[in-house]
């Protein structure tokens, strides 16, 4: 359903079991910054119905999921550290699109959040089938879910709101380019990492 070019090694998970702070930590700032994004949308485009009413959603969900995430860190007597750098989330904005109409940045824009969505959707199917502990397992797979309903939204709108951008056909490019990228990543105790 993804369309991902490259699946996660499911030994990954060894890695982020070895310091569930670390994942749990990293996980909570990818919701705040997600949320982030959808703000930042709405802020961009207040003129379209659709667009507002969705990313109201999503950036609520994005910041429920960061409350969940958190209690899960202080009912585990563990820390919410510092956010860190997301590289993959860098390199997936180095392929968006700088120039062209205002339209044409609100597509990219639409289509680097649903690329974030699917692979943290993977990942999240990934975590939810490997890991040991049973209450991270219900947990990521109830959050997979989600993600698979925010990447649809994201490119359901893509392609609502495009003047002129061909959004299958820049969806793809998408992939290709996080199909080669993604081959750096999976060895951290990161969500994308």
């Amino acid at each position: 359903m993804l369309g991902l070019k490259l699946a996660t090694d499911p030994r990954w998970v060894n890695i982020v079991e070895s310091n569930i702070e670390e994942i749990l930590t990293d996980h909570a700032w990818c919701e705040q910054k997600a949320a982030t994004n959808a703000i930042h949308i709405i802020a961009q485009n207040p003129e379209n119905e659709e667009l507002v009413t969705e990313m109201t959603q999503i950036a609520r969900e994005e910041l429920e999921h960061f409350q969940m995430v958190h209690d899960i860190i202080k009912q585990r007597g563990l820390t919410l550290g510092r956010e860190r750098k997301d590289n993959y989330v860098s390199e997936l904005f180095k392929f968006s699109k700088k120039d062209g109409s205002r339209n044409d940045s609100l597509i990219e824009r639409l289509l680097f959040a649903a690329m974030i969505e699917a692979r943290s959707c993977e990942r999240f199917r990934i975590l939810s089938q490997n890991i040991k502990d049973e209450e991270l397992a219900k947990f990521y797979h109830d959050l997979m879910v989600s993600e698979a309903g925010h990447y649809t939204t994201f490119l359901k709108l893509a392609k609502k709101y495009s003047e002129k951008v061909d959004v299958d056909k820049r969806w793809k490019e998408w992939l290709d380019y996080e199909g080669r990228i993604i081959t750096n990543y999976g060895k951290q105790k990161t969500v994308h990492g």
